[in-house]
């Protein structure tokens, strides 16, 4: 059974919605003559079994509703950036939107994981004009949002590689070096941070 039961094709219309709105917010910094707000851009639905594991995991009844209100990551996208100041500059357009309402925001790059895990993640509630589980039209939606640079993402894809991985050997040194593999690339995104603001001061002395 689909836990999204009648919901599931709004779901993906409301995905496809955020796409365009978010590719918008990059066509428009690019317009305005500034850089880029971020590298590229994915987005899912969140599958059937994991989202009923989560209502398993968070003690939710398996239902549609748990889905759609308790847990707000069923729709969920990755705005994957080259440096570290454009997160708020995303952030900040997010904000300013008038199609969306931040409701939440957990900060992991000024306070990572402990495992070392760095992204910016928000949660948006969308006025659309489907009907939600509620029988409101307009109706509200939630989406995630997960911010972070490219060099937080390679660090998340390989973390999550090794998690599922059975029978491995000596995972306390794996989750040390991991750690330590995080911080090196959190020194690299500073970096190059402070590399393009030097060649931008160079640009305005010019």
């Amino acid at each position: 059974m689909d836990i999204y039961g009648n919901y599931h094709h709004s779901l993906t219309l409301i995905q496809q919605m955020v796409t365009d709105k978010l590719k918008e917010f990059n066509q428009q910094a690019k317009a305005d003559g500034k850089p880029e707000l971020y590298e590229h851009l994915s987005s899912r639905i969140k599958g059937n079994d994991s989202m009923v594991e989560k209502c398993h995991r968070k003690g939710y009844p398996v239902t549609t509703e748990s889905a759609l209100r308790r847990c707000h990551d069923a729709i969920g996208f990755r705005i994957v950036c080259n440096f570290i100041d454009d997160i708020p500059r995303n952030l900040h357009a997010l904000k300013q939107a008038d199609w969306c309402r931040i409701v939440k925001e957990k900060d992991y790059i000024t306070h990572a994981k402990p495992n070392g895990y760095r992204s910016y993640h928000v949660i948006l509630d969308l006025t659309t004009p489907y009907k939600d589980i509620e029988g409101h039209v307009p109706g509200h939606y939630y989406v995630e949002i997960q911010l972070r640079t490219i060099a937080m993402d390679s660090w998340a894809s390989l973390e999550h590689e090794m998690k599922y991985k059975h029978n491995i050997k000596d995972p306390e040194r794996i989750g040390r070096e991991l750690k330590k593999c995080a911080n090196q690339l959190a020194s690299c995104d500073i970096q190059m941070q402070t590399i393009r603001q030097l060649i931008h001061e160079n640009d305005e002395e010019e």
